[in-house]
């Protein structure tokens, strides 16, 4: 499992973990996202049961365990968050925030001893140590109960399913050919996303944010001029195309 570091600041610090190249083979590839500030730490999307010894393994080389306060679930799917029951054992301690929609079905992946904060549909803050980050709903993109999480001081919003793409395991971290990076992405955000208008949606409310990272849960990450033609081709996407 690969940690790369995508920002470092005075109070806080996000680290990406992915390109897993011992993952089984036919495992989706995903990003995990670590934001620590000081004593605190939250561990953003955790993934699938099958990538957690790996991910607890390149975790340590980061961030003590005692320190891992708070793990962040953007929605339900199995590749985010079907680990859960094996983090409730290392983390007993920890606060699982997710939206309120899914803690019945999230609680099936296994939790006894974590406390879970459910998340209203507007949102709200979430607090780790000296940094307080911003939920931004994004329902139905794709998931019916959904979250972005944006950091206003390093402009890094993670976005989920949004820019999500399905390529080469050992791929670059950020997307630097933009037009050759769209057919990766199309069929999967044209299958999984159901409704333009919640879409488009999500999209206003990201361009009235400062993005300069975009980090999506699959594939490489958009940065710069890239976020802006991301959210530009999104627009004019047309989704939910799987409609007899």
């Amino acid at each position: 499992m690969k940690a790369e570091t995508l920002y470092q600041g005075a109070r806080h610090q996000w680290v990406v973990f992915g390109r897993d190249l011992d993952k089984p083979e036919k495992i989706i590839d995903t990003n995990q996202y670590l934001v620590k500030s000081g004593d605190h730490a939250l561990l953003i999307d955790p993934g699938g049961i099958e990538i957690f010894a790996p991910m607890l393994t390149a975790l340590l080389r980061e961030v003590p365990l005692e320190n891992i306060t708070d793990i962040f679930a953007s929605h339900q799917d199995p590749d985010i968050i079907s680990s859960l029951g094996l983090w409730d054992k290392a983390l007993p301690e920890a606060r699982l925030h997710s939206p309120w929609l899914w803690e019945g079905f999230i609680r099936h992946f296994g939790m006894e001893n974590m406390s879970y904060n459910s998340i209203p549909d507007e949102g709200g803050a979430l607090r780790v140590g000296e940094v307080e980050l911003q939920l931004i709903p994004a329902h139905y993109v794709h998931s019916s109960g959904n979250f972005s999480v944006y950091d206003p001081v390093s402009k890094i919003l993670m976005s989920g399913d949004a820019g999500a793409a399905l390529e080469a395991i050992d791929s670059p971290l950020f997307v630097d050919d933009f037009e050759e990076h769209i057919p990766k992405m199309k069929g999967f955000h044209q299958r999984w996303m159901p409704s333009n208008r919640a879409k488009n949606a999500w999209i206003n409310r990201v361009r009235a944010l400062d993005v300069e990272i975009l980090a999506p849960q699959h594939g490489r990450l958009f940065k710069g001029d890239n976020v802006n033609r991301f959210l530009d081709w999104f627009e004019s996407l047309n989704v939910g195309t799987a409609i007899p």
